[in-house]
């Protein structure tokens, strides 16, 4: 697995210029990535990073410059992604227009951080229950650490609920089996989607 990423120019239904999206777009652009790599929902591990907008509760969100659109692929599926350089996926009234794309290597580092791991409709409101299912799922993947739930959060219009999370005192390969496996579903939503970090501060931040 690795990742690649893509900077990209967003535009509005006429074309111009535009510098922010609806908050719940996640559901749009999973979508629009599924009809560009049909492949992608039912690849194991393979899954969409957030992309890095605005804190806030208003409907829309403004995209920081150096926001990007970050697939985690197999390595054998690279050439495949990295052919969408010029594509424009819809979302909705609104048009991501792809540009270079960047190979980024998985790091090992012993400690991840998630910034949504979706929880069931089981757990979504017990935090114990949420930690307890992910628990488990470590344990199946036979990674030994410290599992730190963040806040309980909310998103695409309340149809998803789960937690910020960082795992930490990971062995190289143990961090490895997280990055590529993820934890939870939604992985096309980009939630269980983890990256390295030095800091367990992240795990309170907003999404």
């Amino acid at each position: 697995m690795l990742d690649i990423a893509f900077a990209f120019e967003l535009e509005s239904g006429a074309g111009a210029a535009a510098e922010a999206l609806p908050r719940d777009h996640r559901r749009l652009l999973a979508a629009a990535l599924q009809r560009a790599l049909p492949w992608l929902g039912s690849t194991p591990g393979s899954g969409v990073h957030r992309l890095n907008l605005s804190a806030g509760g208003g409907a829309t969100a403004l995209l920081s410059r150096r926001t990007r659109l970050t697939l985690r692929v197999p390595r054998e599926r690279a050439a495949e992604v990295e052919a969408l350089a010029g594509a424009t996926l819809a979302l909705g009234a609104q048009r991501l227009r792809l540009g270079t794309p960047q190979r980024r290597e998985l790091l090992p580092f012993g400690t991840l951080y998630a910034h949504f791991v979706a929880a069931d409709d089981r757990d979504a409101g017990d935090e114990a229950a949420f930690l307890r299912r992910i628990e488990h799922e470590l344990e199946a993947l036979g990674v030994p650490c410290r599992a730190i739930c963040g806040r309980r959060q909310v998103i695409e219009a309340g149809e998803l609920t789960g937690y910020s999370l960082m795992l930490d005192t990971l062995t190289p390969q143990a961090a490895l089996r997280v990055l590529h496996n993820g934890l939870g579903a939604h992985r096309s939503l980009g939630c269980g989607m983890f990256v390295p970090h030095k800091s367990a501060a992240a795990v309170g931040m907003p999404m």
